[in-house]
């Protein structure tokens, strides 16, 4: 197959073609095509497994590619990995601390790394400690932060040289969700002053805090678009929210109808047709079967409900 040409392009800051990676004869990357434009907030989004991470770190130059093109920041991903980690932030989903370094060293530590000028040092050292909230904490142990405020720590550490582009791999995995809110704050302001910000997550809702995003299955990209056009041109169907108890076994009730339904906190959500018709079918197989039944009625689909519906074809 030929290989689509990349276009050059100020406005786009990742583009990458049939970007491809295997490990031995598993494909973790399947020929895939993105473009990413300068100041945008691109989400990655997919289950463990899917992809995402090997993405991430072909973009950055830690992972070379096993076939395909691209660039970063103008850079090569094949031959230009140096010059891509000098252009980039990038914080995993581990933060990439080190635990037993207070604070402070930390930061000085990767100021070090990123070759931050000595005469911005303190100043932006200054700046972390400030983004951070930890003006008065700068000689703690890194390892005794909770988790948010470590989150935002490893963030600070990441973009110290001011990188025009930042990847966050799952930066919001294992953090409370009043903490995963006000890092998605930060993520916004950065995005207003034009950096690019590429999130990998496999938290659904945060889709809608992206510009636009991708969706990945099995290492193929099976969805892009922005949050509204995925749930607009991708989900076709009804989506109906049923209250039941208990829930389990009225999913398996509606599955051995030919209804597919998926599990959202103590509900289900079940795609249909046509919800008018599907709402009291479903009501009598339940009820019939001795399940309680409450609320069953058509709501707007969410990204989940979107790509539960797209994998099932995928």
């Amino acid at each position: 197959m030929k290989e689509e040409r990349l276009i050059p392009n100020h406005d786009i800051a990742v583009q990458v073609s049939q970007l491809r990676r295997t490990f031995g004869k598993f494909v973790a990357v399947d020929d895939i095509d993105l473009t990413v434009r300068k100041g945008e907030i691109f989400g990655f989004l997919g289950p463990n497994g899917a992809g995402k991470s090997t993405t991430i770190k072909m973009l950055c130059g830690l992972l070379l590619p096993s076939g395909g093109k691209g660039t970063v920041a103008g850079f090569d991903v094949k031959k230009e990995s140096e010059q891509i980690k000098q252009n980039i932030g990038y914080m995993s989903q581990k933060f990439s601390l080190y635990d037993d370094l207070t604070v402070e060293e930390n930061i000085d530590f990767y100021s070090g790394i990123y070759n931050v000028p000595s005469e911005k040092k303190k100043e932006r050292k200054e700046w972390v400690l400030r983004m951070a909230e930890l003006q008065d904490s700068h000689d703690t142990l890194t390892k005794t932060l909770p988790g948010g405020l470590k989150q935002r720590l490893a963030l600070g550490c990441a973009i110290l040289h001011e990188p025009p582009i930042i990847f966050l791999d799952e930066p919001t995995s294992g953090v409370d969700p009043l903490s995963r809110r006000n890092f998605w704050n930060m993520i916004y302001q950065m995005a207003q002053e034009g950096i690019t910000i590429f999130v990998t997550t496999h938290y659904m809702d945060e889709a809608d805090y992206c510009d636009r995003l991708a969706l990945i299955y099995r290492g193929r990209i099976i969805a892009e678009g922005t949050p509204h056009e995925l749930r607009d041109v991708f989900m076709k169907r009804d989506v109906l929210e049923i209250e039941a108890s208990p829930f389990v076994e009225a999913m398996e009730i509606l599955h051995d109808k030919g209804i597919e339904t998926a599990i959202f906190g103590t509900l289900l959500h079940a795609t249909v047709d046509k919800a008018e018709i599907s709402i009291p079918l479903i009501r009598k197989y339940l009820e019939t079967a001795d399940i309680q039944v409450g609320r069953i009625e058509e709501i707007s689909p969410s990204l989940e409900d979107v790509f539960v519906t797209l994998i099932e074809v995928a």
